[in-house]
């Protein structure tokens, strides 16, 4: 799915995502995920409200589906308005009972509810929450507990974002805690 948003609490996150049958993943369900992570660890589930249509607000979305021929089906309306079959199917899937009012119809699209109920664990993961907590380390990011051992990247205990960011994340902490251990080998050692 493309050219979406994802809500969830107070965030909105515009993107694309990738539906399978054992969940929704991208970029925009990655930013919002430790709030919803969080939501599934305290009540066991998460509501996400995605807007297939973002550039279109409710009235333009409600007047392009009240533009079609006479008993034309809910589902050629949606492709009118340029929904694609996967957002057809999570629309369906969030609405089990699609509206043939135009406004209403308009108005699913525009907040379709689906509800997370976990993650899609480490199998899967491209990238982890957790780690070495930043007061055990020093600035050279080596371990306060274990002089001599340094830690980089998701190693760390931060939330890391996809895509290029973690890998320019992970290579300057990965530099960073290079030069730590060059220095810390150099460093005159008290016996």
């Amino acid at each position: 799915m493309k050219s979406i948003a994802f809500s969830f609490g107070e965030r909105t996150v515009r993107g694309e995502a990738m539906v399978s049958e054992t969940g929704i993943e991208g970029g925009a369900v990655y930013a919002l995920s430790p709030d919803l992570r969080d939501a599934i660890d305290a009540t066991g589930s998460a509501r996400l409200l995605i807007d297939l249509k973002p550039d279109n607000d409710l009235a333009q979305l409600a007047a392009r589906l009240e533009g079609g021929r006479q008993g034309d089906t809910v589902t050629s309306r949606l492709r009118k308005v340029g929904l694609p079959p996967v957002s057809i199917a999570v629309l369906r899937e969030g609405v089990r009972s699609l509206p043939q009012d135009p406004v209403a119809l308009a108005n699913a699209i525009k907040a379709v509810p689906i509800t997370l109920t976990g993650t899609g664990g480490m199998t899967r993961a491209i990238s982890t929450a957790g780690g070495v907590r930043a007061e055990a380390i020093d600035a050279a990011l080596m371990l306060r507990a274990k002089p001599g051992c340094f830690v980089a990247g998701e190693m760390l205990d931060w939330e890391a974002p996809t895509g290029g960011y973690l890998l320019q994340a992970c290579f300057a902490s990965g530099r960073a805690a290079a030069k730590g251990a060059l220095d810390w080998l150099v460093a005159p050692k008290s016996s």
